[in-house]
């Protein structure tokens, strides 16, 4: 479960590692400092597993695995057929 607090939120700051790492091949070239890349490493890991633990834990990954279905043709066919749940034909 602790792997998928980390992935998960490590795609949601996806665009944000860019930006560090940039940083990051910055600082080595200018200034040659390694404490402070694995410093800004460690907290980004860390702001990685809390974000992923608070969108889990408080529900955000359910509401965008339900959105994301809503437009999945394959589950509003399910959904139609097998279950009886009248989905709003978004594809026609």
């Amino acid at each position: 479960m602790l792997k998928r607090f980390f992935d998960t939120g490590w795609t949601l700051l996806g665009k944000v590692k860019y930006a560090v790492t940039l940083f990051g091949i910055g600082e080595i070239v200018i200034f040659n400092s390694y404490r402070i890349i694995i410093i800004i490493g460690i907290i980004y890991a860390i702001l990685c597993f809390i974000l992923g633990w608070i969108w889990l834990k408080f529900g955000f990954y359910r509401t965008e695995m339900e959105i994301s279905n809503m437009f999945n043709p394959f589950v509003a066919d399910v959904r139609k057929k097998l279950i009886g749940i009248p989905i709003k034909d978004t594809f026609k």
